[in-house]
């Protein structure tokens, strides 16, 4: 068995399939991952970059997006890491308006019972999350 690291390129070509060849090797690559042919591993920071691309270029809605990629996660032959971290970040991603880069801190300092030390009052819409405010 194969194991590859998915790059957020291939998650973009796979939902958008706005490219005549890189669209369906992309479904081809996940439905072979679905069968045990490939074992796929999803990093963080691809999926960061997957939000980041479909809704900022692609003008894709948040929650058609969280569905997607949630989805992905859920493929049998794809391993997440930091799974529940991850799934929890796009949760808070699609409740809230802030951008997945404060979803996921809210969600990894939830998971971790961190408070974070932020400036960005974004944070304070997470009622699980206590945003410390650096003083000088």
């Amino acid at each position: 068995m194969t194991h590859l690291l998915l790059d957020a390129n291939v998650l973009v070509r796979f939902l958008v399939q706005d490219d005549a060849k890189q669209g369906p090797a992309a479904t081809a690559l996940l439905e072979a991952a679905e069968r045990g042919e490939h074992r796929l591993h999803l990093d963080s920071l691809a999926v960061a970059e997957t939000v980041y691309v479909l809704v900022g270029r692609y003008h894709r809605n948040r929650d058609a997006v969280v569905t997607a990629l949630l989805a992905i996660i859920q493929n049998a032959g794809v391993e997440t890491a930091e799974a529940g971290i991850v799934t929890d970040a796009l949760r808070r991603f699609a409740a809230t308006k802030v951008d997945f880069a404060d979803a996921w801190l809210a969600a990894r300092a939830a998971h971790l019972g961190f408070g974070v030390a932020s400036f960005d009052r974004d944070l304070d819409k997470f009622k699980d999350l206590r945003r410390v405010e650096p003083k000088a």
